[in-house]
């Protein structure tokens, strides 16, 4: 399927929105949950998957396959039915940086972590990648799977925190933190290696384990994972029945919002 040629706006700094314009009979798919808003005759309709499949079977594949990275079973589609351009908004599901990917000009496929998928052309194939290698699946931080974007349409991905885009050379290599991945093009080849030392390991809060990302490809990085936010935020909570003094405002919203510290 030939993806829709849509054209899209950036807003906002570190809590972006993207608003997409589309022809009539032009569609964009999306997680469910992503819109912030949209104009006028325009249908919005659940689907299987992510709408590229043909065939009962195909869409329930498709739909199986989301369900293994940990994503809704269904995925939204926006049509224009109207006879002008409209429009429709998406926002990130956290502070960060949402990023354009045009895949015509990336080789045609993308390997993204498991939640930063936020929106694509109709057309674009929102499927799975399996990391093959045990020392991957197992420390790379997006276990053994991750999301593959396939096909020649825009999609848009978010992430935490400034988000650095680095095209590495053939054999090029770059070391960052497992979390701190956010995407890359299916020419670079990814392994974990480890950090080595003892004292390292022990004491220098980074972790075990570094992804190895290999050129030739473009790597995007993210200054801060949702993960190593939660963790902080989580951290500089206090116990109940403890001290009222720093953090007990956060507290007191965390407990107000049904949250259970325990």
């Amino acid at each position: 399927m030939n993806p829709h040629d849509i054209r899209y706006s950036l807003y906002g700094d570190d809590m972006q929105f993207v608003e997409i314009e589309l022809d009539p009979n032009e569609t964009v798919i999306a997680e469910a949950g992503s819109l912030m808003m949209m104009e006028d005759q325009i249908r919005m309709e659940t689907i299987f998957g992510d709408g590229s499949a043909q065939g009962v079977m195909g869409k329930l594949l498709q739909a199986g396959k989301r369900i293994l990275t940990g994503e809704s079973l269904f995925m939204t589609a926006f049509t224009n039915v109207g006879s002008g351009k409209r429009h429709v908004c998406f926002a990130a599901p956290y502070p960060g940086k949402i990023i354009p990917l045009d895949l015509s000009e990336l080789g045609g496929k993308v390997i993204c972590q498991k939640d930063a998928f936020l929106a694509a052309a109709k057309g674009v194939s929102i499927g799975i990648a399996f990391q093959r290698r045990l020392g991957v699946g197992f420390f790379g931080g997006e276990g053994f799977i991750m999301q593959k974007l396939e096909g020649n349409g825009i999609a848009f991905v978010h992430a935490g925190g400034t988000i650095h885009q680095k095209t590495l050379a053939p054999g090029e290599t770059l070391r960052i933190d497992t979390g701190c991945l956010v995407a890359m093009t299916g020419s670079v080849d990814y392994n974990i290696e480890y950090v080595g030392g003892i004292k390292t390991a022990l004491f220098g809060g980074e972790g075990l384990f570094l992804a190895t990302l290999r050129g030739p490809g473009t790597v995007w990085v993210q200054s801060l994972p949702f993960s190593r936010l939660a963790s902080r935020v989580f951290a500089a909570l206090p116990e109940k029945g403890g001290s009222k003094g720093e953090g007990s405002i956060a507290g007191t919203l965390f407990d107000w919002l049904g949250g259970d510290r325990r």
